[in-house]
């Protein structure tokens, strides 16, 4: 698999996402300044974490101008594979590749924790290897992240089954002592109509090998491989 990861100034996360795709999952990988035009021929295109554009205005806003996310859009358009991790996910809202928004977290406060993650659907590209409800274990790291949309939304995400990971207990159990910053329906990641591009807070490329005490975000890379 060929992986492009999207670099924006401020973005943070991209050496991250750059490192276990080549090192960890062996993937041709490279990295996309966000003036580039060319994405470089990518299977996958990863938007990583960070504060694009310092975070001005809202988180993702201005990154949704950037040069390259007229390629980004019309990769995903054609049915090109895109993953938004954190600062990703919040631009491809912005974007409009995903619907919905995102608020301040609920506390008003930065959250930088291991959270668990319920999965509710594995017939997408990105959770094949996982088992219905399996919990993960994957840090968060953000200041907004409290998912927001009109009722028609969640009702469709919810009938499409497009509500992928969930904040729950390492059981599984869903309350609202185990959301962290108060996002809708508990989410965590969605993902389009065409089930092709991901959005999730969580960060699985810090969860990837085991010195960094969780490979659980592994189970997403080994699915888009597979």
């Amino acid at each position: 698999m060929k992986v492009s990861v999207v670099v924006f100034p401020g973005s943070n996360c991209d050496s991250d996402c750059f490192n276990v795709m080549r090192d960890v999952m062996q993937c041709e990988t490279n990295y996309v300044w966000h003036k580039d035009h060319d994405l470089k021929n990518p299977d996958l295109v990863i938007l990583p974490g960070g504060f694009s554009y310092g975070d001005y205005l809202r988180c993702g806003a201005i990154a949704r101008f950037s040069p390259v996310m007229k390629e980004v859009v019309q990769f995903a358009n054609n049915g090109g594979t895109v993953i938004g991790i954190c600062n990703g996910f919040q631009i491809l809202l912005e974007s409009g590749l995903l619907p919905g928004a995102m608020l301040p977290n609920k506390s008003l406060k930065f959250i930088c924790k291991h959270v668990w993650l319920k999965t509710e659907n594995t017939g997408t590209k990105f959770t094949n290897r996982l088992k219905s409800g399996q919990v993960l274990r994957i840090p968060i790291a953000h200041g907004e992240g409290n998912y927001t949309a009109d009722s028609d939304t969640i009702k469709k995400l919810k009938d499409e089954n497009r509500i992928i990971f969930r904040y729950a207990s390492e059981n599984g159990e869903l309350a609202d002592r185990y959301n962290p910053n108060g996002a809708m329906e508990h989410i965590a990641g969605i993902t389009n109509e065409k089930g092709n591009v991901l959005g999730m807070m969580p960060h699985p490329e810090r969860a990837s090998e085991d010195i960094l005490g969780s490979h659980d975000g592994r189970w997403i890379w080994e699915s888009l491989l597979s």
